[in-house]
């Protein structure tokens, strides 16, 4: 299937990169999630159990698809477990871009949501991965985060602040590393 078939894809694209403003990509809001939740619930839903490579047919569907199963799902499932279901195809589709080159030519803010899901990982490969590529970016403000979660998971093995909301135990040192302000 082409992009040209998948509206959805370039109406994701456009949405995120031209009627969004790059402080409502990363706080919270309830305005933004509703709009996601209203334009793009449905083909996160349909299309969140199809293999990575069904979405690796053209550079505008990966895209596309790494922003709807990374980051859609952090905002219409915030504070749930689900916000981080589809992480696994994420990362697939990232590494899918990346291994064809298509993150090449392409803005700063689209690369960053192209490495996005490789910083949402708690695999210190993926971490190390995510590092080579925001220190290539060149986006001090990008990497700067892209550090920040690299330390998380080299000391923890998991990112601590995710624990409340994935039933796990925190030690007292994930504690203080997350009142020390390392939640995302």
């Amino acid at each position: 299937m082409t992009a040209a078939q998948r509206p959805w894809a370039a109406e994701l694209l456009h949405f995120w990169f031209h009627e969004l403003r790059p402080d409502q990509w990363f706080g919270r809001s309830a305005v933004v999630d509703a709009a996601l939740q209203r334009r793009f619930a449905n083909e996160l839903a349909f299309l969140g159990s199809r293999r990575a490579q069904e979405f690796l047919g053209d550079p505008l569907t990966a895209r596309a698809a790494a922003l709807l199963f990374d980051q859609v799902p952090r905002n219409l499932f915030r504070d749930s477990p689900a916000a981080f279901a589809h992480d696994p195809l994420a990362r697939a589709i990232a590494r899918g871009i990346i291994a064809r080159r298509w993150d090449r030519g392409l803005s700063v803010a689209a690369r960053r949501f192209i490495y996005m899901p490789l910083m949402h990982s708690e695999h210190i490969a993926d971490q190390r991965q995510c590092l080579r590529h925001f220190v290539a970016l060149g986006d001090s403000f990008s990497l700067r985060f892209a550090r920040a979660h690299y330390r998380m998971i080299a000391r923890f093995g998991r990112f601590p602040h995710r624990n409340p909301v994935l039933g796990r135990e925190s030690t007292a040192a994930e504690r203080n590393a997350v009142a020390e302000g390392n939640a995302w």
